[in-house]
């Protein structure tokens, strides 16, 4: 799985075949075909794979930081700690629910979990703050990202990133 994230994330899903995934992974094609019969059955495992991590990241920065604020703020950190990745690939996420919406078949609802997770996980950090509008707040702090995440993609520059992760620091502080 861990070669077919990469993969993905890195060459794109159409640019991508099975056989690629075994050689990455060390395994010979037969044992990526007796677990993956097709290729939409390897992209739906990516999809979970890429939403569980999304979840085990969500659950470390609670068990890691006390204060909403400190939370949010670490996810912010998190993001522009992917900034050399972001600038050569995108963001994991963002770049695989693009191309997965660009697919002729209708793309699976696990697909906008992808979205909804972080989104869902802002919003109670800010609703744990009193805001009224924390879907709003999140909505804003994850489109943020993901804009500047392909900003950062496009010019090829991690520090675009850097510099909107401080940024996103500051506006969380002045949220109170």
């Amino acid at each position: 799985m861990a070669a077919a994230c990469q993969l993905l994330h890195q060459q794109g899903i159409e640019k991508t075949t099975l056989a690629e995934i075994a050689q990455a992974a060390g395994v010979p094609p037969g044992n990526v075909y007796y677990y993956f019969k097709t290729k939409d059955e390897i992209i739906a495992a990516v999809v979970e794979a890429r939403v569980q991590e999304t979840l085990a990241m969500t659950a470390a920065l609670e068990r890691r930081h006390r204060t909403p604020k400190a939370r949010l703020k670490a996810l912010v950190a998190a993001f522009a700690q992917q900034g050399e990745t972001v600038a050569r690939h995108g963001c994991p996420l963002g770049t695989l629910c693009s191309e997965l919406d660009k697919r002729a078949t209708p793309p699976d609802p696990a697909v906008a979990r992808l979205m909804r997770i972080p989104i869902e996980w802002a919003e109670g950090q800010f609703r744990l703050m009193g805001r009224t509008d924390a879907h709003e707040l999140a909505f804003d702090l994850i489109a943020n990202y993901e804009g500047t995440a392909l900003l950062t993609n496009t010019f090829g520059d991690p520090e675009q990133l850097a510099r909107e992760a401080r940024r996103l620091e500051r506006w969380i502080d002045s949220v109170d």
